[in-house]
């Protein structure tokens, strides 16, 4: 997209970080040391080198990861502990902030040291594009990973919103021939503020229910996605055996 089109997402564009320390898989998570800085931090620093974001906050409810966020400059606000996800973390920051209803919100997962922000970008420019309310990323996926239900699938439209995802195999070929790419969801997503506070109010769907996908809600009530496409997933980190895959991508700060 041609810079003059951006023109209309200067100021507009925000940057929240959840960082929860209680995770089941890694507890204290955020806080876990890479080359002797926070994991948190690392997310934040490479969001910080996305030019169309006027602001990254961090996103907390806990007191260890708030006194290490102000130590390290990091912008942090404390919210709730009772949230039920990342998502709902996110819309009670984005009211802290006080952002306006035309404002364009990410919900960056806290987990993601190795960020694109490039990716950041594509993501934001999306909403130069005033039909967009919602956005999301994905990537092309491997065939072999179709079967994982860890691996969420997405099928797209002509124009490029979502249709579907699954924790299945979606597109299913019955006939074995492939006619169009497989791709993977990359859990980033972007909303108008508008959008994410009627994103929370609306209970969660049956299908978001049963796939366990919170995006599902936004489909099953009427609410486009869309998605922009990125050549690869960011590496993640979920359990502690995945921080050996992360910190070769990293340079030391």
């Amino acid at each position: 997209m041609k810079p003059s089109h951006l023109h209309s997402l200067h100021g507009r564009v925000h940057a929240i970080i959840p960082a929860r320390y209680a995770s089941t898989r890694f507890p204290g998570k955020p806080l876990v040391l890479l080359y002797g800085k926070p994991m948190f931090w690392h997310v934040w620093s490479r969001a910080m080198r996305c030019p169309l974001l006027a602001s990254v906050t961090l996103a907390t409810d806990d007191e260890r990861i708030k006194a290490e966020a102000e130590r390290l400059g990091v912008p942090v606000l404390m919210t709730g502990s009772s949230h039920q996800s990342g998502t709902d973390r996110v819309h009670e920051a984005a009211r802290l902030l006080d952002l306006p209803q035309e404002a364009v919100v990410l919900n960056i997962q806290g987990d993601e040291p190795a960020l694109d922000p490039e990716a950041l970008g594509l993501l934001a420019a999306a909403f130069a594009d005033p039909a967009v309310r919602a956005a999301t990323l994905a990537h092309s996926l491997d065939p072999s990973a179709m079967l994982r239900p860890d691996t969420v699938k997405v099928v797209l439209a002509a124009n490029g919103d979502a249709l579907y995802f699954s924790r299945a195999a979606i597109p299913f070929s019955r006939d074995g021939e492939r006619f169009l790419p497989v791709y993977g969801h990359i859990g980033l997503y972007g909303f108008t503020m508008q959008t994410l506070e009627r994103f929370v109010a609306l209970p969660p769907s049956p299908l978001e229910r049963t796939e366990k996908l919170e995006q599902l809600r936004l489909l099953e009530n009427g609410i486009p996605l869309r998605v922009l496409l990125v050549e690869k997933a960011f590496v993640g980190v979920d359990q502690a055996e995945d921080l050996a895959r992360v910190l070769p991508l990293l340079a030391a700060p």
